[in-house]
């Protein structure tokens, strides 16, 4: 509240590794957390040594696949077969699921036709200031109302 932001637009990413560190802590810290309205993340997921039986266990809300899994997508099969099942069981957990590492075309359409949430990476933009942010919206504005 004395930032002026709802807790509900607030997202919090842990990495899977610090998740393990302290599991019952960490469960209780998210707990709070998330009764507070803050969206809960696991970021870099599959890069750690978490058990799928802690992920049913967790409060969260978004799982984030790790940029290792996508950034061969797609000559890699191994790595879409792992990707595809990922964003499959999080969806049955209810979990909303944002890939990491996009940077082909052919990557965000496997994504899209997996069913994957949202999707980040270079494909879509690189880092920029929020100058740079502003221009680039006010682009896409004129973009749309030209056509």
């Amino acid at each position: 509240d004395s930032a002026g932001i709802e807790s509900s637009h607030l997202q919090v990413e842990i990495t899977e590794n610090l998740l393990m560190e302290n599991v019952e802590a960490t469960i209780a810290t998210l707990n709070l957390l998330k009764e507070l309205g803050i969206i809960l993340a696991i970021d870099d997921f599959g890069t750690g040594y978490s058990s799928l039986n802690y992920l049913k266990r967790l409060p969260i809300h978004v799982l984030k696949v790790d940029r290792s899994f996508v950034m061969d997508i797609p000559a890699d099969k191994d790595d879409m077969e792992i990707t595809s099942a990922v964003i499959a069981m999080a969806h049955k957990l209810g979990l909303t699921v944002v890939a990491e590492g996009v940077e082909i075309i052919e990557q965000a359409d496997f994504l899209k036709e997996n069913q994957c949430d949202f999707a980040q990476g270079f494909y879509y933009g690189k880092p920029m200031s929020v100058a740079d942010l502003y221009k680039h919206i006010g682009n896409v504005e004129r973009w749309r109302s030209s056509g």
